[in-house]
């Protein structure tokens, strides 16, 4: 049986850490900033650990 295509969009919207958990990028922090909080922009940055409802999914997408 072949192997699965990762899924380039997913690829390029999900990492995987070392222990192997999936982070991605919070919404809201590309535009429209000026009429946004500061509070609610710090609050936007870094990284969020994916759902347990959607790991399964992201993980099939990603080809793991």
């Amino acid at each position: 049986m072949p192997k699965n295509k990762t899924h380039s969009g997913s690829a390029k919207r999900f990492k995987v850490t070392g222990s192997g958990k999936l982070r991605h990028e919070r919404a809201g922090r590309r535009h429209i900033l000026e009429k946004k909080s500061s509070k609610l922009k710090r609050r936007l940055e870094g990284t969020a650990e994916v759902s347990q409802n959607d790991k399964r999914q992201v993980n099939k997408l990603l080809g793991r």
